[in-house]
């Protein structure tokens, strides 16, 4: 399986800290932002990764990261051109892919769990991780009956739940058929969310919980937090 960065869009949230830098390449407490998703994904056992970023800040990426040696992956890039949604920045990775099953993860988006046996035991369709949230309005949002995801809401109002689908996803080569059958969603953008009820119409989306901490840094107080979760728990190991 081959693993997924996508880290890419302008950052508006943390203006003006991203209007000279992309978002990704923001410190977390000691390291920049992007080390974090990469990590996950070497300890969930994948060794080459692709980073779909910005064109504006691609250098930036390039001359930090490298080949990925010194990080104990492989690495390759890929250039998306403006906001066009997180589902139009996966399907610019689907000639890496080679069409195999990929592990995609959002370059803004820190998890303390790995998914080593998630991945291991995945066969098809496509599985999400979901971790309850005091904010639904800010993500997309499961609606699960009988044990099973039956619809999932993009920033719902209304939130049929509490339970957030996370930016860690695993995908049979399918996935980037789905992504051609998109059309931009009010937006603009093409959404990762219609592309998994897709999947649920067809039967095929399984999910998980997410256990350990996790948090996007997309806003001031969340970056914020997780700095601060990054600090404590460092200070644990000592």
């Amino acid at each position: 399986m081959k693993g997924i960065i996508l880290a890419g869009g302008i950052g508006t949230r943390l203006y003006p800290l991203t209007l000279i830098t992309n978002k990704h390449l923001l410190p977390v407490y000691d390291r920049p932002m992007v080390l974090y998703p990469l990590e996950t994904l070497k300890n969930s056992g994948i060794s080459e990764v692709m980073i779909v970023c910005g064109k504006e800040h691609a250098g930036d990426f390039m001359n930090f990261l490298g080949s990925g040696k010194q990080y104990g992956v492989k690495l390759s890039y890929a250039l998306q051109s403006g906001a066009g949604g997180i589902a139009e920045a996966l399907s610019l990775a689907e000639d890496f892919t080679d069409e195999e099953k990929v592990a995609v993860i959002l370059g803004d988006n820190i998890f303390e769990d790995n998914f080593l046996k998630d991945i291991e035991l995945f066969n098809r369709g496509a599985k999400v991780f979901l971790k309850k949230v005091e904010d639904p309005q800010r993500f997309g949002i499961a609606e699960i009956k009988n044990s099973k995801i039956i619809a999932i809401e993009e920033k719902p109002q209304s939130p049929k739940s509490d339970y957030a689908t996370t930016g860690f996803y695993l995908y049979n080569h399918d996935v980037f058929d789905k992504i051609r059958k998109l059309t931009p969603s009010k937006r603009g953008e093409l959404e990762i969310t219609d592309v998994h009820n897709m999947y649920i119409n067809e039967g095929d989306l399984f999910h998980g919980f997410i256990s350990g901490f996790w948090s996007d840094t997309g806003t001031f107080e969340s970056l914020l937090k997780t700095s601060n979760w990054v600090e404590k728990k460092k200070k644990l190991k000592k």
